[in-house]
C-alpha cells in the first residue's frame, strides 16, 4: 500500500501556451503548491511546474 502517490507528469498551458521546458525541450511536467514567506506575517502560495526531465522549475505567483 502506497501512502503518497508519485504524481504523473502532464503536459500544461498557461494563458493559452502549451508550457516547454528552455533547457531541454520536454513537454511534461510535475505540478506543485509552494509556500513563499514574504514577511514576518505574510504568506502566499505560488504554483510551480517542474520538468520532468531536467527538474527545471517555472513558478507562478496565485
Amino acid at each position: 500500500m502506497k501512502l503518497f502517490k508519485k504524481k504523473e507528469p502532464q503536459t500544461v498551458e498557461v494563458k493559452g501556451h502549451s508550457l516547454v521546458c528552455p533547457i531541454c525541450s520536454n513537454n511534461l511536467f510535475i505540478t506543485k503548491d509552494v509556500r513563499v514567506h514574504k514577511g514576518l506575517l505574510s504568506i502566499e502560495w505560488s504554483k510551480t511546474f517542474v520538468c520532468s526531465e531536467c527538474t527545471y522549475v517555472f513558478w507562478f505567483w496565485s
